[in-house]
């Protein structure tokens, strides 16, 4: 049951030609114009440093190259797969035409090979009618209560979240969300993090008050700690966070996310989960952070893990 929320292995994708991606750019604000050869190698670096960081805190990362020039945005897979207890993996269907590209075999056949994977759902077909559910990013999924917390937009579509929901057993939650110059939130996973015993989340900027009041409703009576983040914090990219497993329960979060954590907000959250920051400005210029690098794996390893 502890690692039900907080897994302890991801997979990361290791950019060779990373840049903000222009066909991103039209919903997502928190995108800032970066590309060239310096930003790639940059983007690199930072990469490497946070995958040696998160080795060092003891979670099991699982490390893929993507030399090509014609995914951008291939440093965050927890867009095109997620994975489930009991051996379930999701395929995801994707907004911009280049994110379609980043979908890989050689990841699925890794999971296969290693860990106990019971079925693959591909809901990427849906791409041909024009529709999108892009994985953790477009849910923030509440693995114990089974809950699919999801903020209205061109990466969720309805439909396909009903599909999930049914297939993968989790009850949606759909809200608006939209920041102070009136831009709808293009992922509920810039908006909210859900760990084991809090949940990290700006209440005000859902639109609706009833629904905001229902998510805080759902989320306290969950049991955890309702960490109220301000519009400011969430451009700081605090709510792009992910709990893991580790020597220890830990959050990863971008030093930009740590930095806008106040003190008490710091202390509630290291009652429970030690705060690993990892530096990614440059990886942010592309409107994603931590939360956005790391594809957990929930799944039962084949074989003992070997440390």
């Amino acid at each position: 049951m502890s690692q039900v929320q907080a897994p302890d292995a991801v997979v990361m994708i290791r950019p060779h030609h990373f840049r903000s991606n222009p066909e991103t750019r039209g919903d997502n604000a928190f995108q800032m114009p970066a590309e060239g050869q310096e930003v790639a190698d940059k983007a690199r670096k930072e990469f490497d440093t946070a995958v040696t960081e998160l080795r060092g805190a003891g979670v099991q990362v699982h490390v893929f190259e993507d030399k090509s020039d014609n995914t951008p945005d291939s440093v965050f897979p927890n867009n095109w797969f997620s994975t489930h207890a009991g051996g379930h993996v999701a395929v995801y269907p994707m907004f911009a035409s280049n994110r379609q590209a980043e979908r890989r075999m050689d990841v699925i056949e890794m999971l296969k090979r290693d860990y106990r994977v019971q079925d693959v759902i591909d809901f990427s077909g849906l791409e041909a009618d024009g529709l999108a559910l892009e994985g953790t990013g477009a849910m923030v999924l509440d693995h114990i209560e089974r809950v699919a917390y999801t903020v209205e937009s061109n990466r969720a579509d309805p439909v396909i979240l009903e599909r999930f929901c049914t297939h993968f057993g989790y009850e949606p939650l759909v809200f608006e969300a939209r920041d102070k110059r009136g831009n709808r939130v293009y992922h509920t996973n810039v908006l909210m993090g859900i760990g084991t015993h809090y949940a990290l989340v700006c209440l005000d900027m859902i639109v609706d008050p009833t629904r905001r009041a229902m998510v805080r409703d759902r989320l306290e009576q969950s049991g955890r700690q309702v960490i109220d983040l301000t519009e400011a914090q969430i451009e700081a990219f605090a709510g792009n966070a992910i709990e893991l497993t580790g020597k220890r329960r830990l959050l990863a979060l971008s030093q930009t996310a740590a930095d806008a954590l106040l003190p008490a907000q710091v202390r509630l959250i290291e009652e429970t989960a030690k705060l690993v920051p990892l530096s990614i400005p440059t990886i942010e210029t592309a409107g994603g952070s931590v939360r956005c690098m790391l594809a957990g794996v929930h799944l039962t390893r084949r074989n003992p893990r070997i440390n």
